[in-house]
C-alpha cells in the first residue's frame, strides 16, 4: 500500500499594539484599521506571534466542498 497524500494549511499569525487616542473604542479601532489599509501598518516577522499546521487528506476523485471562513461563499474543490 503505498503512502497518503495530504494537504497541509501553513497559517501564521502576526500581532502587533498601536496607541491611538481616540473618542470610544469603536473610533480607536476605525482609525487603526483605516491605517492599516493606508499601509500605516507592515507587519513583518518582528510582530510573529505563532503558527500552526492542519492536514487533511487528499481525497481522489470526491468532490470536496469548502466553507471560507467570513465569506459564507461554497467552492468545489
Amino acid at each position: 500500500m503505498g503512502r497518503t497524500r495530504f494537504k497541509v494549511t501553513i497559517t501564521e499569525t502576526l500581532k502587533r499594539m498601536v496607541e491611538v487616542e481616540a473618542d470610544d473604542m469603536y473610533e480607536a479601532e476605525l482609525t487603526v484599521s483605516d491605517g492599516w489599509h493606508n499601509s500605516e501598518y507592515i507587519l513583518d516577522a518582528e510582530d510573529f506571534v505563532g503558527v500552526a499546521f492542519e492536514a487533511v487528506p487528499v481525497l481522489s476523485n470526491a468532490i470536496v466542498f469548502e466553507r471560507r471562513a467570513g465569506e459564507g461563499e461554497e467552492s468545489i474543490s
